[in-house]
């Protein structure tokens, strides 16, 4: 087979599945990045532990609908501008993978790419002022979502509405309190919800828990 229907062959798959696009990225994902990574919901709310994978699989969803349903628009949103380049850095990390065999950059800088498809994905500090003037978001990501505020949640949540675009809130916890955890609690059957704690990550080893003192933040999430 030419090389070139191969390339295409794999495109297809990775399209049509986005567990198929990150194995072909070299990550294999835990069984429950699969189901989130795989879910058509509209709705999604991680509520895991650090170092879970959380901003991983969020990353490989912005980079996976920004490539396979242009023209979209994927905000990356986080309380600092630290973190929101730490994300996106995530990004990056995946594309530049692809980028060797479908390369789509038109613009990039620290916290921005451009596609040639007509895609962006755009990071920005969770600051009202800096939201505002977005529209028609198809993927909005909201990072260490207990620590936004409650004024910008409600800020950004239009943006979504005319394109009925994807809204997925991921976060450690930070108590009974917010949206983060009123929509966990509270939200209705729109969302999926997925629960990690540090027992349950093949990545934190038993010996490390042990270790760490019973309140640890590590292991516990809002119930």
């Amino acid at each position: 087979m030419p090389a070139a229907d191969v390339a295409l062959r794999k495109d297809l798959a990775a399209a049509l599945d986005p567990v198929h696009f990150a194995r072909r990225l070299g990550f294999e994902p835990d069984p429950w990045q699969a189901e989130v990574l795989r879910s058509p919901a509209r709705r999604i709310i991680l509520n895991c532990c650090r170092q879970s994978g959380k901003s991983t699989t969020a990353a490989l969803l912005a980079l996976h609908t920004a490539l396979y349903r242009p023209p979209a628009l994927v905000l990356l949103l986080s309380p600092s501008l630290r973190q929101s380049s730490e994300l996106f850095r995530k990004v990056m990390h995946f594309y530049r993978r692809i980028a060797r065999e479908l390369p789509l950059a038109e613009a990039e800088s620290a916290l921005r790419l451009e596609l040639s498809n007509g895609s962006r994905i755009v990071s920005l500090p969770g600051k009202e002022a800096t939201v505002r003037g977005f529209s028609k978001v198809e993927l909005l990501i909201c990072d260490e979502a207990a620590r936004v505020g409650e004024e910008l949640y409600q800020a950004v949540r239009p943006m979504i509405a005319v394109s009925d675009g994807r809204l997925i809130l991921l976060s450690t916890p930070f108590g009974k309190r917010g949206f983060f955890y009123r929509e966990w609690a509270e939200g209705g059957p729109d969302w999926l919800r997925i629960k990690v704690t540090a027992d349950h990550c093949p990545r934190i080893s038993p010996e490390f828990l042990e270790e760490e003192p019973k309140n640890s933040s590590a292991r516990g999430v809002p119930r």
